[in-house]
């Protein structure tokens, strides 16, 4: 069946499997397949969680999905250690413990994505200038081997596997379960300061002035130009301290159907970026919001990705250094709307350092994130944006790449050949591949 991840390009034609147990997923891996020719061949494909990469990642000839294998398995309620199935999604971690005062110690701008998902992102969140990336905060897992062992992996257990594993986009194994760290939190809500800012300076001063704000992300006008490049409202939160809790609320609306693409272009982006910029706040607001406002905002609208039409969409989602971050964004914003490209979804954080898992996305820099409509001329503006990634020390996301090319990966991971090493003597190589890994030379 035609199955896509959620910008809903490319597409891949699947063979998908939902295995309900680890001895299933083990038979399933195990058990040889017949091939056209009715020859028997081994298993080759990839695990996919609830499918909220954005490009190919979790696209192949054969996908094993973990939905099924969604059961919290251990509880502490003095360290918060949690041990769950890979396929729990952080929404049931959310709701199941937020009323007890735990929260994740990292949540992505979605909820609906399953822990094996997030650790083979590597997802980041609104914090990771303070606390890093979901894989920092992971204490083991165990990971299911081509030869159909299960192995116990920490940082002081396999440890070379564990950290080619979080961020390894499913290419060392099938993640079977994990053993994560939860957080205490002295209320759910969030007390949050609006911040506008005139252009990309100043936000990124913002930033540097507010590193001390449990949470950030601004919000930026990528079609603005000239003195207002990158104007953008700058949200800064922190858990409200009464001693409230509540779970994120789950939206009740949803987009039914594929938006016409032409209704997404320049001008109307260029209206909705105006009046939201201009929304009526005052240059610094605060109020009190319920937490899912602030880190799910598009969880509330089901199917929101149907906005861009059938043809989708593709996010490009780039980290440069703080060194040349001013500059390299400022010629992404500007190449962008020059070629009338715009995006009302552009997202701007700051990351802190970044961590020892091999194919980890951040850097300590700035990490921008566009929402652009697919259409086949956006393909030669995404390759100059490349250039310019690259030409300042950067890098691209790759749970949200759909079209990068093998050069660029290659270069801007100067550690991906420890992961085709590991993959090799495990024999990974001949069993766990994407579309995206083939693409990239993986």
């Amino acid at each position: 069946m035609q199955i896509h991840s959620w910008g809903r390009y490319p597409t891949a034609d699947a063979a998908l499997h939902s295995p309900r147990s680890p001895s299933a997923l083990r038979r399933l891996l195990l058990d040889a397949q017949p091939n056209d020719s009715g020859a028997t061949t081994a298993f080759d494909g990839i695990a996919r969680g609830l499918g909220r990469s954005y490009g190919d990642s979790a696209l192949a000839s054969t996908i094993v999905q973990t939905r099924e294998l969604d059961h919290l398995l251990a509880f502490d309620a003095d360290t918060g250690l949690l041990t769950c199935a890979a396929g729990v999604s952080l929404d049931t971690i959310l709701h199941c413990f937020t009323p007890r005062g735990w929260f994740l110690p990292v949540v992505p701008g979605t909820r609906f994505v399953s822990v094996g998902g997030a650790i083979a992102s590597d997802v980041h969140g609104k914090n990771h200038h303070l606390d890093g990336t979901f894989g920092q905060h992971v204490h083991s897992l165990r990971l299911l081997q081509p030869d159909g062992a299960v192995l116990n992996c920490s940082g002081t257990e396999n440890s070379a596997l564990f950290h080619a594993t979080c961020g390894g986009m499913g290419l060392t194994g099938i993640i079977v379960d994990a053993t994560i760290n939860l957080r205490r939190i002295p209320g759910s809500a969030i007390n949050q300061r609006t911040l506008r800012t005139q252009h990309l300076q100043e936000v990124m001063e913002r930033f540097e002035a507010s590193a001390a704000t449990t949470y950030s992300v601004a919000w930026l006008d990528c079609l603005a130009s000239g003195a207002a490049l990158g104007r953008s409202l700058l949200f800064l939160g922190e858990h409200a301290t009464d001693g409230h809790f509540r779970a994120p609320q789950r939206g009740k609306l949803g987009v039914p159907f594929n938006s016409p693409a032409f209704l997404l272009n320049r001008y109307s982006m260029g209206l909705f970026n105006a009046l939201y910029y201009n929304r009526p706040v005052n240059s610094e607001t605060e109020q009190r919001i319920e937490a899912g406002q602030y880190f799910f905002p598009l969880d509330s609208i089901a199917h929101w990705n149907r906005l861009y039409g059938r043809k989708g969409f593709l996010q490009y989602q780039f980290v440069v250094p703080d060194a040349a971050a001013l500059a390299a964004i400022s010629l992404v914003l500007q190449r962008s709307s020059a070629a009338g490209k715009g995006s009302f979804l552009s997202v701007l954080k700051k990351f802190g350092p970044g961590n020892d898992n091999i194919l980890s996305f951040p850097v300590q820099g700035y990490t921008l994130a566009m929402d652009f409509k697919f259409e086949n001329n956006l393909l030669p503006l995404l390759d100059e944006l490349d250039s310019i990634v690259l030409d300042h020390g950067g890098r691209l996301y790759l749970a949200k790449d759909a079209r990068m090319s093998e050069a660029t990966f290659k270069r801007s991971y100067p550690r991906w050949e420890e992961l085709a090493q590991l993959r090799a003597i495990s024999g990974a190589d001949r069993m766990f591949n994407s579309l995206q890994s083939r693409r990239l030379g993986l």
